[in-house]
């Protein structure tokens, strides 16, 4: 990366930005796939986790997304990847965090959420969407007493735990960062379990009652070769 006197790091955890691009009009299909590889490679050889999916839909064609301490490091992924011709569509920033709810978790479930390693193997279907908790004013979750809200996390926690080994869910932190609170990032075995595991914890009071859902973006998780192949 470039020479930066200071870098911008959290206190704990790293930095996530997911960026989801299309294909633009390019001169040479060659050069583009080679500099968008070489974008990849250059970030991984700096430190940089890169996750590549190919998208579904019309929202995007491809996604990124870059896991590092030092946030210049995720702005130059972005900036190479743009200089490769890139059209970035959407984005969503964040960090890993540790809950106010996760006192008591054993230390090596604190390290793999604050330093996940990804992707996970044998775990190709892949989605992403952003949430918030609302604050109606007769659901406003930030009125609830701590107790209580612990008490709905922990019961939303549970029925979580019953995908285990199933579903790997990272869950990054971005309030007063990004549009919304949280960024939830699944990966699963399975494209049908994105979608029960979804919809089973939609019906715990914690997000049957307060959870706001940005868009979501779904696909599969592939090395860049094998994504940029399928797309071009």
């Amino acid at each position: 990366m470039s020479e930066y006197p200071t870098p911008v790091e959290p206190s704990m955890g790293v930095g996530v930005v997911h960026l989801f691009g299309k294909l633009s009009p390019v001169d040479d299909i060659l050069d583009f796939k080679r500099d968008v590889k070489r974008a990849v490679k250059a970030a991984e050889a700096s430190g940089v986790q890169v996750v590549t999916a190919a998208v579904l839909g019309h929202k995007a064609d491809i996604a990124f997304m870059a896991l590092h301490a030092d946030l210049w490091e995720l702005r130059d992924f972005q900036t190479a990847l743009s200089k490769a011709g890139l059209e970035i569509v959407d984005s969503y920033v964040s960090l890993t965090e540790l809950s106010e709810y996760a006192a008591g978790l054993p230390e090596e479930t604190k390290q793999a959420r604050l330093y996940p390693q990804l992707p996970p193997e044998g775990k190709p279907a892949w989605c992403f969407y952003p949430m918030s908790k609302r604050r109606n004013p007769e659901q406003n979750w930030y009125e609830l007493p701590f107790e209580r809200r612990r008490e709905l996390m922990y019961e939303h926690g549970a029925t979580g735990r019953t995908f285990a080994g199933r579903v790997l869910q990272l869950i990054t932190g971005s309030t007063g960062i990004d549009d919304y609170e949280w960024g939830v990032t699944l990966f699963c075995e399975h494209p049908d379990d994105l979608k029960e595991v979804v919809y089973t914890m939609r019906y715990d009071e914690a997000s049957a009652r307060y959870a706001e859902f940005g868009s979501f973006y779904t696909g599969m998780v592939a090395p860049i070769d094998e994504v940029l192949n399928q797309l071009l």
